[in-house]
């Protein structure tokens, strides 16, 4: 029988376990060859070459179709296969949490601090997480100055009070009931938060069987050796299989000497920067949007009513659409380049509170309903049918965009220019040129919306 895991000896980011040795990558694809890794002659792993950090580039032309490494499921690390996996096992009821990734990050606790855990190579790449710069390790005011409007900093106030209480509520107690195993000394909130950010910027969730989707809840996230360290774009040229064994694809030519890129999913800028602590520069991110919160176009509805009725006809209308789930207190319309992506719930709102006292009473007594007929006219909001809304709805949604590009602390044409200027623009930190990033996509995509509405 294996003898039960000990507290880790050393600290994290200590120098006695080698995290600090001239060459982690050398030691890394060692570990590869010990654990099954098997990586394609045609790739190489490297810093050199690569958009940020190490990347993975073609060694060789590349056709379509090529796997370019193959990861066992015995070298991904997950709360499955780590050290203390019985243990997880055993207390999974009471690691349960909003997140559900409470069992992975007590694994990387763990893992990441044990000097003889089997993936210490693997962790030595990361250089003790100096390389995440997520908004949420920005000091509040940066934060706030920089990323106003865009969704951020209240994302990441969200996070941190639920990182901050599953700390308290759930990891705390379980360390404190394994001693043998866990020292708050060493497995401290810092820690937490700083693997938690990993998980953010480089795990992978198995998408579920098609059977499964509504009985399960999505897999728990796992760590996937070398499949990490591939950077993303919006236009990839590979992706990741995931049965038997993990298997990297490529989905395009590939030509010798080029960066070989996986994709992280269909995301807004807003949600690279929070999740994974970069933006892609316009007009690279054909997946961009911009929100335009719900309860501003409540706002700007309310501000065109003249007198009390209108104005409680419009808190009527409101309410009625919150009984429909059409909108809610905390929601947003999400806009992309070539079209509405909450079609329904915008088209409907404008339409409601675009309504008369009595089209209302009478869209009421329906309970929302209306002829297939209209309904299919109304369905797609693209940006040709944005452009051919009734006048009301057009000067409600433009009025809409202009309250939200009020949010920001600075306008569109301040970050052209400072886009269009090379030496002013790289004078500013990384912070802020990622930053600039995303507001300058949101606010674009803000003002085609009202150039078509105008």
């Amino acid at each position: 029988m294996a003898s039960a895991p000990k507290r880790p000896k050393a600290a994290a980011g200590s120098s006695a376990r080698g995290r600090g040795s001239a060459d982690p990558l050398s030691g890394f694809l060692a570990w590869c060859g010990r654990a099954g890794v098997q990586l394609s002659p045609k790739v190489r792993l490297s810093r050199e070459g690569a958009v940020a950090g190490y990347g993975l580039l073609a060694a060789a032309e590349l056709e379509e179709g090529e796997v370019l490494f193959s990861v066992p499921r015995s070298a991904v690390l997950s709360q499955h296969t780590s050290s203390i996996q019985a243990l997880l096992q055993e207390a999974q009821e009471a690691l349960q949490s909003q997140s559900g990734w409470v069992p992975l990050l007590l694994a990387l606790l763990y893992e990441y601090t044990a000097s003889d855990s089997p993936w210490q190579p693997y962790f030595s790449l990361w250089q003790d997480f100096r390389s995440l710069d997520h908004p949420m390790f920005w000091p509040e005011e940066e934060r706030t100055r920089l990323l106003q409007g865009t969704g951020i900093p209240e994302a990441v106030d969200k996070d941190l009070a639920n990182i901050h209480l599953e700390y308290s509520s759930i990891i705390l107690p379980f360390m404190k009931s394994h001693p043998s195993i866990f020292d708050p000394k060493l497995h401290t909130l810092d820690l937490y938060k700083q693997l938690v950010a990993f998980v953010m910027a480089y795990s992978f969730q198995e998408p579920l069987e098609e059977e499964d989707e509504d009985e399960k809840g999505p897999n728990p996230p796992m760590m996937v050796p070398v499949a990490d360290i591939l950077n993303h774009v919006a236009n990839h040229n590979a992706n990741l299989e995931y049965s038997p064994c993990l298997r990297m694809v490529t989905t395009q030519p590939i030509s010798k000497g080029q960066e070989i890129f996986n994709t992280y999913g269909q995301m807004a800028n807003w949600q690279l920067l929070h999740m994974y602590g970069f933006a892609e520069p316009y007009p690279g991110n054909t997946n961009d949007t911009a929100d335009i919160q719900m309860v501003t176009v409540r706002e700007a509805a309310l501000q065109r009513a003249r007198g009390e009725a209108q104005q409680q006809l419009v808190s009527e209308q409101w309410d009625f659409l919150c009984q429909l789930e059409m909108v809610g207190e905390e929601g947003a319309f999400v806009l992309g380049w070539h079209e509405v992506l909450t079609e329904e719930e915008l088209s409907t709102t404008l339409k409601v509170l675009c309504m008369s006292e009595e089209e209302f009473r009478e869209y009421k007594e329906k309970d929302g309903w209306e002829d297939d007929s209209e309904e299919e006219e109304n369905s797609t909001l693209s940006n040709e049918a944005l452009s051919r809304l009734k006048a009301p709805c057009k000067k409600l949604l433009y009025d809409s965009v202009l309250l939200t590009l009020e949010s920001y602390g600075s306008d569109l044409k301040a970050e052209q220019d400072l886009l269009n200027n090379k030496e002013a623009y790289e004078k500013l930190s990384r912070r802020e040129q990622q930053a600039l990033h995303v507001r300058y996509g949101q606010k674009r995509i803000l003002h085609q919306l009202l150039e078509l509405v105008h």
